[in-house]
């Protein structure tokens, strides 16, 4: 499709509502990372990161500097995505809170573009499970859904949940799943089909372990590496709630071991492995014949901290947590190379995918279309992004704010325009009661949120940390 001819559907189907043809309307490559934070070249968070072909994406099309995740853990996160629904309405709140017990079925974006008449694939982890695979009950959702050749987590179990510990270096890039999902959506693109293509790309890495081939390590000399900015006192005006969030036993072993500079090479090596495959798949892509008519996105399913806030992995309400890559690229409807730092979470991405493929938004999604912003990065949005990371606990992200409340009524509140790493609690500021009443309107109503499940109420060390680190 040239630009003009996409601009034109583009306009035709979510201003006027007209529908196009099936051979008009565009392919869409979704690609979920996990585990990957904003530590991405567009976002400028971490000079170190080598990300030349995310970089490459983002100069196609609309990049989100301020893009925030709906739950930071993978099931949850994932499952509020792929069905509309957010945590608060699902109780999918944590990992461990079955997504399949809890999602209608027929809700899923993969169901609304099988039912538009879409050939929908998926391979790796869209949704959360170990194997990343199709779910027999939901199989009717999806075209098809092979399981990944190659075990998700190639290379042999280490320390800390394989951190740093016992590199297996001697690898090659096949040795890992991702290799094989990339090769398989390349010979999807170049099928010969009427229907235009779905294809959900699941890359697995960097979640731990840690473990990728040599090359990328040597990328990152450890004499060269910087750790994060960090303040020893960091935690001396945060609630207790919020003291009581996420993994804690990490960052005194780091400290104790003295690697954490070895656990931040490595983070930096498997980003750059799997910005490789990456590579992969833009360029299968640019030499498939549908080149021309493909919707890229990318996005990160949560965040994750690397001694922020005395914290690892993710499970917390904090900027390093929730923030993640976004990228939307659509030929002849998003301007290349363009950033936007409008505030959004994720949940803007089921009905944006609709808006642009001329695919019907389902009623029951609850997040908002960015196409606003796809064609006006600048435009005026009143939108927030909005966390949830259990019942009753929730943060808040706007221009320049990050309001955070706790189940028991604490509250933080950061101001990003001086505060980037969030050092500074300004909750108990009366000068600022004004900012937090209008940041708390957009909290969830407590009385209208869905239960906490039993295992959350029962306050297990799986609700406590996340229901591990999965």
């Amino acid at each position: 499709m040239s630009p003009s001819r996409a601009l034109c559907f583009a306009f035709l189907v979510t201003v006027c509502g007209v529908p196009a043809s099936a051979d008009d309307r565009p392919n869409v490559l979704f690609i979920a990372v996990d585990d990957l934070n904003h530590w991405v070249g567009y976002t400028g968070r971490n000079g170190q990161t080598l990300t030349p072909n995310i970089d490459r994406l983002s100069e196609t099309g609309v990049s989100f500097t301020n893009a925030h995740c709906a739950a930071p853990a993978c099931e949850p996160s994932r499952a509020a995505l792929m069905s509309g629904l957010r945590p608060s309405t699902s109780a999918c709140y944590k990992n461990g809170d079955n997504w399949r017990e809890l999602i209608p079925r027929g809700y899923s974006l993969n169901a609304a573009f099988k039912n538009a008449g879409y050939h929908v694939a998926g391979m790796g982890k869209i949704y959360h499970s170990s194997s990343g695979g199709l779910d027999k009950n939901f199989a009717d959702e999806w075209s098809e859904y092979p399981a990944v050749p190659r075990g998700s987590q190639s290379g042999r179990a280490k320390k800390n949940w394989g951190y740093h510990e016992e590199l297996p270096l001697d690898m090659a890039d096949d040795d890992i799943a991702d290799y094989h999902s990339v090769g398989y959506f390349v010979d999807k693109l170049n099928e010969e089909r009427e229907e235009p293509l779905f294809l959900a790309v699941g890359l697995i890495k960097p979640h731990l372990p840690w473990a990728v081939p040599r090359k990328y390590y040597d990328r990152f000399p450890l004499e060269e590496i910087e750790l994060p900015p960090t303040r020893d006192d960091d935690m001396s005006d945060v609630p207790l709630a919020g003291r009581k969030t996420g993994i804690r036993t990490d960052h005194p072993q780091f400290l104790k071991s003295g690697r954490w500079d070895d656990a931040v090479q490595s983070y930096l090596a498997t980003i750059s492995y799997v910005d490789g495959q990456i590579g992969r798949l833009l360029d299968g892509l640019a030499a498939s014949p549908r080149a021309e008519n493909t919707i890229v996105v990318l996005w990160g399913d949560h965040g994750w901290h690397l001694g922020e806030k005395q914290r690892w992995r993710k499970f917390t309400l904090w900027e390093e947590a929730t923030r993640v890559p976004l990228i939307v690229s659509a030929p002849g409807v998003t301007p290349a190379g363009t950033l936007c730092d409008r505030p959004v979470d994720l949940m803007g991405l089921f009905p944006t995918l609709c808006d642009l493929s001329g695919v019907e938004t389902p009623g029951h999604v609850e997040g908002d279309s960015w196409v606003p912003l796809l064609n006006d990065p600048n435009a005026a949005w009143d939108g927030v992004a909005l966390t949830t990371d259990g019942r009753g606990r929730h943060a808040v992200r706007d221009g320049r704010w990050r309001l955070i409340r706790y189940q028991d009524g604490s509250q933080e509140l950061y101001d990003h325009d001086a505060d980037e790493y969030e050092w500074t609690n300004l909750a108990d500021d009366p000068a600022h009661a004004d900012v937090i009443a209008e940041l708390a309107c957009r909290l969830p109503d407590p009385a209208s949120e869905a239960p906490a499940s039993a295992r959350q109420k029962k306050g297990t060390k799986a609700g406590k940390n996340g229901a591990g680190s999965k």
